[in-house]
């Protein structure tokens, strides 16, 4: 059997290394860090004891054309309080009804999963969860 310690890194193609760089320090608020010299480009950030891995590669898979799907694909991150996650988002245009559809914010404050979760879109299009242990 395998012994799984942890994930260590979660890869996403991306299609504009810079605004991809962007999203990922601006909006989510993750640090970039050093990455090895590979010969394609990317950005690595830590998260918790994680990793984001930002790929751009051209034969990279995307959800073109789709929305916002909490059922879709996605990886979720765990944050301190959902509702400074929710005015921080909507403070930088998320909501519920943008019609940009890279605008929009799915809130699930009461979760069947058991915990409030926020969803949003990066870039191009991969889909984020973000979650608090408890509604604050």
């Amino acid at each position: 059997m395998i012994s799984i310690e942890s994930l260590h890194h979660v890869s996403l193609p991306v299609t504009d290394l810079e605004r991809s760089k962007k999203f990922y320090s601006e909006i989510l608020g993750l640090q970039e860090i050093p990455r090895p010299p590979f010969n394609f480009p990317g950005a690595w950030y830590q998260v918790g004891n994680g990793h984001i891995h930002l790929i751009v590669h051209d034969k990279s898979t995307f959800r073109e054309g789709k929305l916002l799907d909490s059922r879709d694909i996605h990886f979720a991150m765990r944050v301190k309080s959902y509702h400074e996650t929710r005015t921080f988002l909507r403070s930088k245009g998320y909501h519920p009804e943008a019609e940009d559809p890279f605008m929009k914010l799915k809130e699930s404050p009461n979760a069947t999963a058991g915990f409030p979760q926020l969803y949003i879109m990066d870039p191009d299009r991969n889909v984020i969860e973000l979650n608090a242990e408890k509604l604050d």
